[in-house]
């Protein structure tokens, strides 16, 4: 019986199941970003993630100054010319993240039962009594009976790490607790967060301002992961301050969901930015536990059909301490990839967990695994409903090249593009073979002086499901003559056939434009 809403190839045979898995020569087609920090910073673990199959390198801004994270930034451009793998670089705001300022950074023990107070007076000692807060209007956003969650970068869920206090009291702008669990915060840096609370700070807040215009500009960011995005016009802000910044306004905007306001938004989020993060720590407060696979669902469904990434965090926790995930843990992220998600967020996982290379590998193999059972018949059907007729000419085109693809059982969809809008496109379709995403430079100029485009593009793919890039050589132009083409043809081969993806007598499919004209054409490689 074929299930009309599971992702899966039925039936499966049991031996397949009990086959080892293959060390895959060629990485998932999910993508793996990485927080890199403390535990994940020096060049030697920084190649060891690269091989281990990170694609794209997440700073986040909610801890440590711009000098700690440039060097960091070093360390990561050392490592990708020694590995030779494209690595694309995230710039994650602090937006307005409610914290626990603990200048001492000496562990504070609270027990259950015990009161503690909140105050915004942010110079005082933080201890078990007293926690110095970054927020003054917490007073009078709360009443008696409210739950507020803390815990070290951001509620974990383990009650020894993370507490649950319980609003007793509110005494002018302090704001009295009682402790339901005890437990020791350790670190400079706590999150608080107010299930369901509005909190009137922008989105974009002065220092993330500062880090984009200092930081970003200097290190030419591909992502930006706005956090706590709760309108589309904090998208639209954001894309304008990003677009007086010079190359930034290339940058891409992902939209990070953290809260039932950024939800009730949400078709109104995906039609501002370029992609989604799903963040579901705070989103797994604000809800009722029952209610986040649901919204995980939903919102995975609207950005695949709107072609957009979907990213998907806090799916392996445990590993932060452990080698191996939890069962629970194992079939999250298989039911992510099912669920049609383009990337996986690993966060304190590989910021400060013990083993953030391990991390990385065994998620890209549980991803690889659920790949290979997608039902990607199913998908490619629904998407083109979804999409409806008359289709735009690059859609069609795009969804042709798919088709095409499956029924000759190509081993790999060859697509030339110079802004990637067309590889994207294909990628929609999630085809079961990888798309080579072959990005032709473009001569552009700001009247002082010409430059090339691409690079920003071919990075900018490393955070989409089964797309690969290759940046051209600019003399051979996407739209130009055929001999020019037939020889980025070859290099795009070559790079196929080194990567392990193509061999003799296999068949590719080719999308490029033509003069005006998009064409799909199929050739089988001879010896």
């Amino acid at each position: 019986m074929h299930s009309t809403n599971l992702l899966l190839e039925e039936p499966i045979r049991m031996v397949s199941i009990l086959e080892p898995s293959k060390p895959s020569f060629f990485p998932a087609m999910t993508k793996i970003v990485g927080t890199l920090g403390p535990k994940s910073r020096s060049v030697e673990v920084i190649s060891a993630c690269l091989k281990a199959g990170m694609s794209v390198a997440r700073f986040d801004f909610s801890w440590g100054d711009i000098g700690y994270h440039q060097e960091t930034l070093e360390n990561l451009k050392v490592a990708v010319k020694g590995t030779k793998k494209l690595c694309a670089v995230m710039l994650d705001t602090v937006g307005p993240e409610l914290q626990v300022v603990n200048k001492s950074e000496k562990a504070i023990l609270l027990e259950a039962d015990a009161s503690v107070i909140l105050t915004p007076d942010q110079e005082k000692e933080a201890s078990s009594e007293l926690l110095p807060i970054n927020f003054t209007g917490l007073s009078k956003a709360v009443t008696p009976g409210d739950t507020i969650f803390m815990g070290q970068y951001l509620f974990t869920g383990s009650e020894t790490t993370s507490v649950w206090l319980e609003v007793s009291e509110l005494k002018g702008d302090d704001v009295v607790c009682t402790i339901k669990n005890s437990a020791t915060l350790a670190g400079s840096l706590f999150t608080l967060h107010v299930s369901q609370l509005h909190i009137s700070l922008p989105t974009l807040t002065e220092a993330d301002k500062k880090a984009i215009s200092t930081w970003g500009v200097r290190n030419k960011i591909d992502f930006l992961s706005l956090s706590y995005t709760r309108h589309a016009e904090d998208v639209r802000e954001a894309r304008e301050f990003l677009s007086k910044l010079g190359d930034l306004s290339q940058t891409q905007i992902f939209a990070k969901i953290e809260s039932v306001e950024g939800l009730t938004h949400f078709d109104e989020i995906l039609q501002e930015a370029d992609g989604i993060i799903l963040s579901r720590g705070n989103l797994g407060i604000d809800l009722p536990p029952e209610k986040v696979f649901l919204f995980q669902k939903a919102a995975v469904y609207k950005c695949n059909m709107a072609g957009k990434p979907a990213v998907v965090t806090r799916v392996v926790d445990s590993m932060t301490d452990n080698l191996r995930p939890t069962r629970a843990e194992a079939t999250d992220v298989a039911n992510a990839i099912l669920d049609g998600s383009d990337a996986i967020l690993l966060g304190a996982e590989t910021l400060r967990g013990l083993y953030p290379v391990e991390t990385i590998s065994t998620v890209g193999r549980i991803c690889y695994e659920a790949e290979k059972v997608f039902n990607q018949d199913l998908y490619f059907k629904k998407t083109v409903k979804y999409v409806g007729e008359p289709m735009t000419h690059l859609e069609s085109i795009a969804s042709s090249a798919v088709r095409a693809a499956i029924k000759v059982k190509a081993s790999i969809i060859i697509c030339f593009t110079s802004s990637g809008r067309a590889a994207r496109l294909i990628a929609k379709y999630r085809p079961t073979m990888p798309v080579l995403s072959v990005v032709v430079p473009r001569l552009k100029t700001n009247q002082l002086r010409w430059s090339f485009s691409g690079a920003f593009e071919a990075r900018q793919s490393l955070i989409v499901r089964g797309l690969f890039p290759m940046l051209a050589d600019p003399r051979h132009p996407a739209e130009s003559t055929g001999a020019s083409n037939e020889s980025v043809l070859k290099v795009a081969l070559d790079h196929g056939k080194a990567s392990g993806l193509i061999k003799s007598h296999d068949r590719v499919v080719i999308c490029q434009k033509v003069g005006d004209a998009s064409v799909v054409k199929i050739i089988e490689l001879e010896d």
